[in-house]
């Protein structure tokens, strides 16, 4: 019989919804997901820690105390990017160890443990822990097509995970490329050569996965990743409702209940709608992937960052250039965080009209291999333009080079982190954890409510704006007034992201405070509100993309050189360096580190 893993309360949303679903809006659904009978439940991982701080500002640990008390007899499982954990980058192996004692500890049961470039030497870590704390350390293979990939290669690589103690083998097929007769040939083979269970996840986004999965169980897979109709197809997988019933009755059937899925999918269907703005166009079935490879969890994720930078129309372009950086970087499989290093530069290529113009911090470090040993050889062209000065790239471990992290993230993060956990999560999302930490801890992410508003002034207003809400830009538009009712409420219409609103505020006087210093061009820079001059040519250094300054690296008076890294704009959850256009002597600073800036602003003038 044939095992179901249910992964809507991950990956499904992961893939539909940008990971935007609040734990508030799965904890009833989970409740009745508990009472099926699920092999697993895959709740925890992937893109949910950082998009839980990032832009839903809850706490990731408090949401797996949610579902664990939840899940009494289902076992939870997670998804871990090996030596990445839940981020973007290699972390030292104190802060790897530290991060799946606290998982296990919180209620983890199972750890699927990937890496993106399948170097198991990033696993070696990861896998050690998990099994010291007595949980299932589930090897995974990261699936793709390519010149260099073949069944026999994959075979050998699930026999170095088994005997480095993983307990399971699965196939992650993140971008849905896994044909019907390659899954049968690959779960054939692989049956054959392991004496552990084999697990297969499967995205549906080429439209063929559930006959994948057929051909799988008839290969002898043990375990198939579903996700319920209310989050499944397109981007995300096949649904498990449609599995269950389609292997009822035969020597597969799973015995489950498919009213109470059904009533879970009601639940899911009704909190998905308010989500609809992180709904794409690209959530649907899309052939495209074969040749670009994009995962289903990267490409709704791609379209929502492309729309807030104002450059959705250029999708097409996006996905032609992403293949050509995939064979430049070594045909590495395009799962996070190789997916949004690839994806990440190939929106650069286009959207500067020159490839490689700009580099990503993280694009300089897959090239030098410091994520690891890529499948085939890194173009020349790509490296003589990252390894200048004699520099060569890595060969050892690349976790071997790193010091120890976990203390000095304790000693920086004393003064706002409260627990372990808060540490842990400061140790991998540094600034992005601290600023979710100090709102948390003075209450601002409950703000009151708006109680007074001077109509007015509003008058004077523009009808049409967009505010950022921790990281999320909404786009308004003032549809008109109603008459002030006897309570001195009056009702304002608007739209939100096109969804229409009505809002009553209370009638009062607004001030208007002005905070502004002028440039030395002559253009005002606005500090307090964020505003900063035009670029207007190579005197000024700008973001190469719309994103948020995380670090300026220079001082008014230093003196730097063409090329030079002035300071690091973070987009797309990547590191963009900001790049001094001329040689010269910085003459000042507009911008503030933590500013959200656009890619025609000024951050900074040299001279």
């Amino acid at each position: 019989m044939v095992k179901i893993t249910e992964v809507s309360l991950r990956d499904g949303h992961q893939s539909l919804l940008a990971t935007r679903m609040r734990t508030e809006d799965m904890v009833e659904a989970a409740g009745i997901f508990e009472e099926v009978g699920f092999h697993s439940v895959e709740v925890w991982g992937g893109a949910t820690y950082d998009t839980c701080l990032r832009y839903l500002k809850e706490d990731p640990f408090e949401r797996l105390a949610i579902f664990k008390e939840i899940f009494k007899t289902t076992k939870l499982q997670m998804l871990l990017r090996g030596q990445n954990l839940v981020g973007y980058r290699h972390y030292a192996d104190d802060v790897v160890e530290e991060f799946i004692k606290l998982s296990a500890e919180n209620g983890i049961d199972i750890f699927r443990i990937f890496d993106a470039l399948n170097d198991i030497r990033n696993l070696k870590t990861s896998i050690n822990e998990v099994k010291k704390c007595g949980k299932h350390a589930q090897g995974t293979i990261s699936y793709t097509v390519s010149p260099v990939h073949t069944r026999e290669n994959y075979v050998a690589y699930a026999k170095e995970l088994v005997n480095m103690g993983c307990d399971s083998v699965c196939i992650k097929d993140m971008a849905g490329l896994l044909l019907p007769g390659a899954a049968y040939d690959l779960v054939s083979a692989l049956k054959d050569a392991l004496d552990v269970p084999v697990q297969l996840h499967c995205h549906a986004t080429a439209g063929f996965a559930f006959g994948s999965h057929l051909r799988a169980i008839e290969a002898g897979v043990d375990i198939i990743d579903l996700a319920n109709s209310a989050l499944a197809d397109g981007t995300s997988h096949p649904c498990t409702q449609s599995m269950v019933a389609a292997l009822a009755g035969g020597e597969n059937d799973t015995n489950l209940d498919l009213k109470k899925m059904e009533r879970a999918a009601e639940i899911l269907k009704r909190n998905r709608r308010k989500y609809s703005k992180f709904e794409s166009e690209y959530n649907n079935i899309d052939t495209r992937v074969l040749i670009n490879q994009i995962p289903g969890g990267m490409i709704s994720n791609m379209a929502n960052q492309l729309k807030e930078q104002n450059s959705l129309h250029r999708m097409d372009e996006v996905l032609e250039e992403i293949p050509r950086v995939r064979e430049d970087f070594g045909f590495p499989p395009l799962v996070t965080p190789s997916s949004q290093i690839v994806g990440t530069q190939a929106v650069l290529n286009v959207l500067s009209g020159d490839r490689y113009k700009t580099i990503t911090t993280e694009t300089r470090a897959l090239v030098k291999g410091l994520y690891g040993k890529t499948p085939a050889a890194i173009s020349q062209h790509l490296l003589n333009k990252v390894l200048v000065n004699g520099e060569e790239a890595v060969e050892c471990r690349p976790a071997d080079l790193l010091e120890p992290e976990l203390e000095k993230a304790k000693e920086d993060s004393s003064e706002f982190a409260k627990s372990r956990s808060d540490v842990i999560s400061y140790a991998i999302f540094g600034n992005i954890a601290k600023t979710y930490m100090h709102e948390r801890n003075s209450n601002k992410l409950n703000p009151e409510p708006l109680t007074s508003f001077d109509s007015s002034v509003a008058t004077n207003l523009p009808n049409e704006f967009a505010i950022t809400v921790h990281g999320e830009r909404f786009d308004i538009k003032i549809e008109g007034t109603g008459q002030k009712s006897e309570e001195n409420l009056r009702p304002f219409f608007i739209r939100v992201d096109g969804e229409l609103k009505e809002v009553f505020v209370e009638s009062d006087d607004v001030e208007d405070e002005e905070n502004s210093t002028k440039a030395k061009d002559g253009k005002t820079a606005d500090k307090k509100k964020g505003k900063l001059p035009i670029a207007t040519g190579e005197c000024h250094a700008k973001s190469p993309m719309p994103g948020n300054l995380t670090k300026i690296k220079v001082g008014v008076g230093f003196d730097v050189k063409k090329g030079d890294t002035v300071a690091i704009v973070e987009a797309m959850k990547m590191e963009n360096e900001v790049l001094a256009q001329m040689d010269g002597k910085v003459i000042e600073i507009y911008a503030q580190e933590g500013m959200q800036v656009d890619d025609n602003s000024a951050i900074m003038l040299i001279g």
